[in-house]
């Protein structure tokens, strides 16, 4: 086994199941936030939780999405 063959398939197997459990578990913040936000619509403190919840659900999904596009640049150069 090569090197190249070694980190994709560390990738396959191991990183990027981790990455989708943290996008997911980013997801399910942001819409726990959405509903926080809907729920408490008539109260400031409410809205200020949720709109706080949905703001870091989005930052997590980000960073997600950056670790994900990081990895295959990286893998990328590696296979070139």
């Amino acid at each position: 086994m090569s090197f190249d063959q070694l980190l994709a398939n560390i990738n396959t197997e191991v990183v990027s199941p981790i990455i989708w459990l943290l996008f997911g578990l980013a997801t399910i913040y942001f819409l726990y936030g959405v509903f926080e936000f809907v729920k408490n619509a008539g109260s400031e403190e409410g809205r200020r939780t949720g709109g706080q919840h949905i703001m870091w659900g989005l930052i997590g999904m980000f960073i997600m999405f950056s670790v994900r596009g990081i990895i295959n640049l990286i893998l990328g150069t590696l296979n070139s």
